[in-house]
């Protein structure tokens, strides 16, 4: 028979078939063919991740799994009735003088047990069924694949049985509509049931929760990797990588995807890279170096933020930021200088450590020079003559005014692109600076994610090294992780601060590395030669993924969608294509 289906809105967006034609062994739908297998038959014991090969089958097969909780009142009741069943038969087979029957014997002991992990909580009973619709262009090679799929669940130790009279049924219960009109059930406990989850990786495990990233295929084993950094002992992760090898790429892609679980992010965006992806999700932009946007290093945190004593926690950045400017480290007599200049320079704006004084304008660091001016301690006028470019001189439009705004958005991203060179690292610092006073907001609690691009633009000094690692061992602190981006590696395994950056760091991900740098890579990361290799003849977006307290590693390729490419790819050639192609819509 042939059903017509009406072409409603679904079939001229192109969601559905215009005309189903039903067999009793198989559909024609559309211009192919289809026909549904059901999973009768199921091993006795399977293994984490016993369904993965079904997809990884060459062809187009469509594997629906459906679900249904069993209350574990009725269960315990079944189970108490099929271990009676199951028992009375071996006693009636013992009394007769018959073989005991070895299937019934662990069917009655296998039975005992669920009935005892039920009863204590250990464990819950689920009504499942399995489908498997094989799609092809004619019928002799739906033939063909249907033998090859029965062959793979065989190798299984699963029997499928390809359903007659009933393929519209079938095809039904295996699009993504939620019903089982074939009701063909088997009952699996919670473990069996965990293990059937078809995308275990064998090389890395861990519990994945809500927040739980996708970040690629599992080169190994054609499984995909998940990972959730939120349930590891800290947050924070590093992305290794020599230029080109699809490191902002994943720090993209794995941003964007950090956004569908309900991660709020920050990004400090060295290149502009990040704009395009900003724009699609509605985050906020702040274009650092642009014309009238400014950041006040001086500000207090608002007042439902503030701690104790915010005075002096403000201090201390302003000794980080400063050395960060002159580049180079402070001696005593200069920190003891710039100290009481900090503090002159707030008191000449009526703010001291009184609560009630906290709400006024604060200084801008122009008063801080004036105050290290009128300092009569020579190296305070050293200090205020290395601060004269960024007070009078070129650098000056970053900090010549307040504060011009304050994004607030789940995603927020600091461009440095304008920014001069010279002015990348003091920006860089800013941008932390501003993300870690909204991320350390006890108010608001929830997870977040801080993506530092280039992160050797900070690491190369000394004061901008220690910054980002004081934050490195706080994040966790505040619900909070951070991403450290970099493409040299010697900048954070050539100082203390980098190693100890990459030890708080439970997620490290390396990609293709330049031969140069591989030797320091394999004694940092203890690779084997077979790891080595694999990052020397990596593609684009090929790594290895390090990741928990046990060095769990598993190689993988990181995964896109189109729409999810078109946000991420850095590629000027493809970024051309997209905007060529949008001028055309």
């Amino acid at each position: 028979m042939r059903l017509n289906l009406l072409r409603r809105a679904a079939s001229a967006s192109g969601l559905g078939p215009d005309a189903v034609e039903v067999r009793p062994r198989h559909l024609h739908v559309g211009d192919g063919v289809c026909a549904t297998l059901a999973i009768t038959g199921y091993p006795r014991d399977v293994a984490p991740g016993w369904l993965e090969p079904l997809l990884a089958y060459p062809g187009r097969v469509d594997v629906s799994l459906h679900l249904e909780p069993v209350p574990s009142l009725i269960a315990s009741d079944r189970l108490r009735k099929q271990l009676a069943r199951l028992e009375s038969g071996l006693r009636a087979d013992q009394q007769h003088g018959r073989l005991l029957d070895p299937g019934a014997e662990v069917a009655a002991e296998d039975a005992q047990e669920l009935a005892s992990r039920i009863a204590r909580g250990q464990a819950k009973l689920f009504r499942a069924s399995i489908y498997l619709t094989v799609h092809a262009g004619s019928e002799q090679e739906l033939s063909d694949a249907c033998a090859q799929v029965r062959a793979l669940a065989a190798s299984l130790l699963l029997d499928a049985r390809q359903v007659t009279f009933r393929q519209l049924q079938g095809w039904v219960s295996s699009l993504p509509l939620a019903c089982d009109n074939l009701a063909m059930r088997r009952t699996f406990d919670t473990p069996a049931l965990a293990a059937a989850f078809p995308f275990t990786s064998p090389d890395l495990t861990a519990e994945l929760g809500p927040t739980a990233v996708l970040y690629g295929a599992n080169l190994s084993s054609s499984s995909l990797v998940a990972w959730d950094r939120f349930a590891q002992d800290n947050h924070n992760s590093v992305i290794l990588a020599r230029s080109g090898a699809g490191k902002s790429y994943l720090a993209k892609l794995e941003a964007l995807r950090s956004l569908y679980a309900g991660i709020e992010v920050a990004v400090i965006d060295p290149e502009d890279e990040y704009a395009r992806m900003c724009s699609a999700v509605g985050g906020a932009y702040l274009r650092l170096g642009a014309s009238g946007v400014r950041l006040n290093p001086f500000d207090l945190p608002p007042h439902d933020q503030r701690d104790s004593d915010p005075l002096t926690r403000r201090a201390l950045f302003l000794h980080t930021l400063v050395g960060v400017m002159l580049d180079e480290p402070l001696d005593r007599v200069s920190k003891a200088a710039l100290d009481r200049a900090i503090l002159a320079a707030y008191r000449e704006a009526g703010i001291t450590h009184e609560r009630r004084t906290w709400n006024r304008k604060p200084p801008l660091l122009k008063d801080l020079s004036n105050a290290l001016t009128w300092d009569e301690d020579p190296r305070a006028r050293e200090l205020a003559a290395g601060l004269a470019p960024y007070v009078t001189g070129s650098h000056r439009l970053l900090f010549d005014g307040p504060t011009t705004t304050r994004p607030d958005s789940h995603l927020v991203v600091f461009s440095l692109r304008d920014l001069p060179d010279e002015l990348k690292a003091v920006g860089t610092l800013l941008t932390l600076d501003a993300v870690w006073r909204r991320v350390s907001d006890s108010r608001d609690r929830r997870p977040r994610l801080v993506v530092v691009d280039e992160a050797w633009l900070l690491m190369k000094d000394p004061e901008g090294a220690k910054f980002l690692l004081r934050m490195a061992k706080a994040a966790r602190k505040h619900w909070a992780g951070l991403s450290v981006v970099t493409q040299d590696a010697a900048d954070l395994l050539g100082s203390d601060a980098g190693q100890a950056i990459i030890a708080n760091s439970t997620t490290q991900i390396l990609l293709k590395q330049a031969p140069q740098a591989i030797d320091r890579i394999t004694d940092a990361f203890c690779l084997s030669d077979g790891e080595r290799q694999l990052l020397l003849s990596a593609e684009r977006g090929t790594g290895l993924l390090t990741a928990g307290t046990g060095g769990q590693r598993v190689p993988f390729a990181a995964l896109s969608s189109p729409t999810e490419h078109v946000l991420c790819s850095t590629s000027p050639e493809e970024i051309a294509g997209f905007d060529y192609e949008e001028d055309e819509l």
